[in-house]
């Protein structure tokens, strides 16, 4: 599975099978892992076969069920950290799915304090990303359009397929609260205000990339 397919077809999934990761993929995905917190500085760990975090009322509040493996994205604090864990955690979720796993991003339906994972002083468990086997793949769900996210009516095919790549990405509640304008090369991508509005603005960067090719254009601010 390429990541154009992986972005397509990829769903939030909230309940999974009493099915183990295999090992050879726990091995891929914690290589994967420690690529990523190489490159961004965080510290991203992979948490198997442990169901303490989401054995409270508040996983039961998300509809989560049967979770026992998850992603915990943690890093130093600072004003970057949520879009960093957006963006790298994205990368990972799309990863996951190439793998032929199932994954859902959790921000306040789970257990902090039954999360296992090291936490340094000065870092922050950011949020955590259910996976697993899914009971199904998930189902879309219609979200915004082109147009409702840039004003850009004539763009290169690099920007629209970015647009289109983004509109594709998870946002907490499926709020999609993001703009992408451009000039020239230059684009400027903008969180909205709302829950976990600059982790979703992560994830959309991520996914824009993707579908627009980095070698294309440069972030502006």
């Amino acid at each position: 599975m390429d990541l154009k397919t992986a972005i397509e077809t990829r769903h939030s999934v909230r309940k999974y099978k009493k099915q183990p990761i295999e090992e050879e993929k726990r091995a891929l995905l914690q290589k994967e892992i420690d690529l990523c917190n190489e490159k961004s500085g965080l510290s991203i760990q992979l948490v198997c076969d442990e169901p303490h975090a989401f054995d409270s009322i508040f996983a039961r509040y998300g509809f989560f069920q049967g979770v026992e493996n998850y992603i915990a994205l943690i890093g130093k604090k600072s004003p970057q950290l949520d879009e960093a864990c957006g963006y790298w955690g994205e990368h990972l979720v799309l990863f996951a799915q190439q793998l032929g796993l199932n994954t859902c991003w959790v921000g306040g339906t789970y257990r902090k304090g039954g999360v296992a994972a090291k936490i340094e002083t000065g870092e922050k468990l950011c949020l955590v990303i259910a996976l697993g086997y899914g009971e199904t793949a998930g189902t879309a769900h219609k979200g915004k359009t082109y147009s409702q996210v840039t004003s850009e009516t004539e763009p290169p095919e690099w920007f629209k397929n970015g647009v289109e790549a983004a509109l594709l990405a998870p946002t907490a509640l499926h709020q999609q609260k993001f703009r992408f304008g451009r000039i020239g090369n230059i684009v400027t991508a903008k969180a909205g205000i709302g829950p976990y509005a600059k982790v979703d603005l992560g994830i959309v960067k991520y996914h824009f990339e993707a579908g627009a090719g980095k070698e294309n254009f440069a972030w502006g601010k």
